[in-house]
């Protein structure tokens, strides 16, 4: 997608995530960024969209909202902010790189289905723009979050990431451990991992005696892949990076229909 290596110092950077133009995250990358290029833009959700996926808005419109200099909240999901960004905001040149995150918490094995911040990275990737997910293992919801340690260690991923050339239809997942920076690990390339898992659907009543539900915190199951993936990795005190491809075809599966059912 890139002749490599990207000179980052000329590079146009979109800053994008899912936990909204306010979050810390957003904050550690736009840094992280701008030490490297000057020509770095900000669009990010208005408000939260944790869990939104590879969502687009339908239903309503966008507002856009310009919050000086070069950044910029929109209304929608973390998808809806990569197409606003390259068609509207950018409008023109497309970047050279997207960053999203530093998202608050993990985006690990099948989460990463979920997330609004890899979904970013795959809009821009499907966009024609290379693109990295960034992600910040949490503990307990009243721990500090150690945001230190994805500053810290974010630039030399980028260098790295950015010094091999990439296919068309992949981005990059990086999670950082939960703890500080100085106790941070390697940097290893592992797979997707696997558990077993369920969500916890609370059952509630409101004071008018109505039944309403909250999707709490998931399930952590047994592991169900045990060679080196992300799940390890983070386990281990590493940095996981994990290659993630656009095109979901099972290529084995298609040719045992092929030969099976043609």
């Amino acid at each position: 997608m890139f002749k490599p290596p990207l000179d980052l110092s000329c590079a146009r950077i979109l800053v994008t995530n899912d936990d909204g133009i306010n979050a810390p995250g957003l904050r550690v990358l736009e840094r992280v960024a701008r030490d490297f290029s000057a020509d770095v833009w900000v669009v990010a959700p208005e408000t939260e969209q944790s869990g939104a996926g590879h969502s687009l808005t339908l239903s309503r419109p966008l507002r856009h909202r310009h919050l000086g200099g070069q950044r910029h909240a929109v209304s929608g999901s973390p998808t809806d902010c990569v197409l606003f960004a390259i068609a509207h905001v950018l409008e023109g040149r497309k970047p050279d790189l997207v960053l999203s995150g530093v998202n608050r918490g993990g985006n690990l094995g099948e989460d990463i289905t979920y997330s609004g911040t890899v979904a970013a990275a795959m809009e821009a990737t499907l966009l024609g723009v290379p693109a990295i997910a960034f992600s910040q293992v949490t503990g307990a919801l009243k721990q500090p979050v150690h945001w230190g340690t994805a500053e810290r260690h974010a630039p030399d991923i980028l260098r790295r990431l950015t010094s091999v050339a990439w296919p068309k239809d992949v981005f990059m997942n990086v999670n950082f451990p939960n703890q500080l920076a100085d106790q941070t690990g390697e940097i290893r390339f592992v797979a997707q991992g696997r558990r077993e898992s369920d969500y916890n659907l609370i059952k509630l009543t409101d004071p008018r005696g109505n039944d309403y539900y909250w999707i709490g915190p998931q399930s952590v199951g047994e592991l169900l892949r045990q060679d080196d993936t992300d799940y390890h990795a983070i386990e281990d005190g590493a940095v996981s990076v994990t290659p993630l491809h656009v095109d979901l075809t099972h290529n084995e599966t298609l040719r045992r229909l092929r030969e099976a059912l043609e």
